[in-house]
């Protein structure tokens, strides 16, 4: 998770917004505060002058009002105003002038303004002309203070007799003002450094509890729920510290339900014998186990994000994902030239919490040997049928002949007829029993008495026996060694194999042809061999011949009287004596029929 910084964090935001309203609260207070001082400074400075200025103007009007003689000797208008003007001037007037009718100044408190004519001052002007008032706050023009300027009419009755014009500073009270602010502002900047030392102080207070939480959560995104965190007090963000640490224990036993889940689901999954493909809405694959990748060739790195309709090569049966869940299953054919393999893909959809799409699981499973048994089962049904119908047809056709009467009245005919007769009925009786003895075999039900023979003497007693009861010009050589070697087998079941093999190399063996008998005594094994001079097998067909009723050359065989089952019992024979059974040919050269058995000090089958 990407670091916050502090220009981006909540303390700072705290911080922002505890020094704002602090800020913000001493603004409003300041402005008021300053409004009232300014308007008091003003009103106190305003009453003061004004106090003046009534005095002044009383004093003023008695002394225009006074009676004076031309003749009377004594105090003139002109110096009784010098006389009040300078009294009452004082400090707080920086101009002071007193004008009378003609607009002659009668006294001032500046010595060279005493005599002079005015008239251009619009508010003298209408003072003694109009009897008018003006007051005004103005810049003095060569201090460039502010000066509140007062124009007062002196009046005798309704008409105007002289003026007061008089200028008093304000900037003292401006300057008390700005002292003011200026202290003001310090303690301003003082208490928003306060506040920023508080608000650090409480974002420290209230962030660590969530930066904690915020730590923790980062921790838990990793699947580490084995810490807390600490719980400062029972307010609300005690509160989320004990839900949040409360969601901790749940999540924690939640992932390790998860977890469980996911590990038997894995488990199963690993050790399925079928395989399974999971997509998703899109019908590509997301998931596959192991018995999947062996089966489709694909590993999950090389499938995943595949559309399961090309991987399972199943274009041309369907058109898109969902309609694999209409087919529910499917037989698919990965066979190659060389091999069969067929695999059976079992479909079913899954749904989210609103019923729609949202993937497909397929159970897929190796279904060729299943395959095989099938297709050999109708074979077997097949091959039983035709060699069963053959000798019956003979028969029936013989037997016509012999019912109609000509056949049965021929001496010669008849006897002929019978004896076809006769061997096809022993044809059948021995398919018969060999089929029989297959099924026992495959059943379990054919006894096998194993016991400790000396193998030796058995496999000459089989040869004397042939060698003695043959009819053709073959000859037999043996090559068995001259020592007792000791086996664990059933006797009668190994004379069976020992005289079917001989059996079909004497049938297939021409006239003058030799048939080799070789026993060989190798590593904890005993190797027999019966090689034949015949036609031989083609290369491809060595694999087949002990496959139930194949021949290599079928109308040669039937009429050899041969059932295609004796390999295939010498085999099952051979298998219950944890031997091998296998041929070696070239045609045109002859056959060599191989079978081993384990020797006595080698691990031996079990008594049945």
């Amino acid at each position: 998770m990407k670091r916050v910084s502090f220009f981006q964090s909540i303390r700072l935001k705290i911080i922002v917004i505890l020094s704002l309203f602090l800020l913000l609260a001493i603004q409003v207070i300041g402005t008021y505060f300053a409004q009232k001082l300014e308007d008091n400074l003003y009103n106190n400075h305003y009453e003061s002058v004004e106090d003046r200025l009534e005095v002044l103007k009383l004093n003023l009007k008695d002394a225009f009002l006074k009676e004076r003689s031309d003749d009377e000797e004594g105090v003139t208008l002109q110096e009784e105003v010098r006389d009040i003007t300078t009294r009452y001037s004082g400090e707080i007037f920086s101009d002071l002038k007193v004008i009378d009718s003609q607009f002659r100044v009668l006294g001032a408190n500046k010595i060279d303004m005493i005599g002079k004519k005015i008239s251009g001052n619009t508010s003298i002007r209408l003072a003694v002309v109009h009897g008018q008032p003006k007051e005004d706050i103005r810049r003095n023009n060569f201090t460039r203070d502010r000066v509140l300027v007062r124009t007062i009419p002196i009046m005798d009755g309704d008409v105007p007799v002289g003026a007061i014009y008089s200028e008093a500073s304000i900037e003292g009270v401006y300057t008390q003002l700005e002292e003011i602010n200026r202290i003001f502002l310090n303690g301003t900047i003082l208490a928003v450094i306060i506040s920023i030392i508080l608000g650090i102080l409480v974002a420290r207070t209230i962030t660590k509890p969530i930066t904690e939480m915020r730590k923790q959560a980062m921790v838990m995104a990793r699947g580490d729920f084995s810490k807390k965190v600490n719980v400062y007090g029972q307010d609300e963000i005690g509160q989320l510290a004990i839900t949040f640490n409360d969601m901790n224990d749940r999540l924690r036993l939640a992932n390790q339900t998860t977890e469980e889940e996911r590990r038997k689901l894995s488990s199963v999954l690993s050790n399925m014998s079928d395989g399974v493909i999971a997509t998703d809405e899109h019908g590509r694959i997301t998931l596959m186990n192991d018995p999947a990748t062996n089966l489709i060739g694909m590993t999950l790195r090389e499938a995943k994000g595949q559309p399961i309709v090309e991987v399972l090569q199943v274009e041309d049966k369907v058109i898109n994902v969902k309609e694999l869940e209409e087919q529910g299953s499917l037989t698919i054919d990965f066979s190659d030239e060389d091999q069969l393999f067929l695999i059976k893909a079992n479909f079913s959809i899954v749904q989210d919490e609103e019923g729609n799409f949202s993937g497909l699981i397929t159970v897929i499973s190796d279904v060729t040997e299943q395959e095989k048994v099938d297709r050999e089962r109708r074979e077997f049904v097949s091959n039983v049928s035709h060699e069963l119908r053959t000798p019956l047809t003979t028969m029936r056709s013989y037997l016509e002949a012999l019912t109609d009467g000509g056949a049965l009245q021929d001496e010669e005919l008849a006897p002929q007829f019978l004896q076809v007769t006769q061997n096809e009925t022993e044809r059948m009786i021995r398919l018969v029993n060999d089929l029989l003895q297959l099924s026992k075999m495959d059943h379990k039900e054919s006894a096998i008495l194993k016991e400790k023979i000396d193998i030796i003497p058995v496999l000459h007693h089989i040869l004397d026996r042939f060698e003695m009861n043959k009819t053709e010009l073959i000859d037999f050589e043996r090559y068995i060694p001259n020592e007792r070697i000791f086996v664990w087998v059933d006797q009668d079941k190994i004379t069976q194999v020992t005289d079917n093999i001989l059996s079909n190399a004497i049938k297939y063996s021409p006239e003058g042809g030799k048939i080799t008998f070789q026993a060989v005594k190798e590593k904890n094994r005993l190797r027999i061999s019966i090689s034949d001079q015949g036609l031989g097998i083609a290369r491809e067909k060595l694999e087949k011949i002990f496959e139930r009723f194949y021949r290599v050359d079928k109308a040669r065989s039937r009429e050899l009287g041969g059932t295609g089952l004796g390999l295939a019992i010498s085999k099952e024979i051979i298998d219950v004596h944890h031997g091998q059974i296998w041929a070696t040919s070239k045609e045109g050269q002859g056959t060599t029929i191989n079978f081993t058995l384990p020797l006595m000090n080698r691990k031996r089958g079990s008594k049945k």
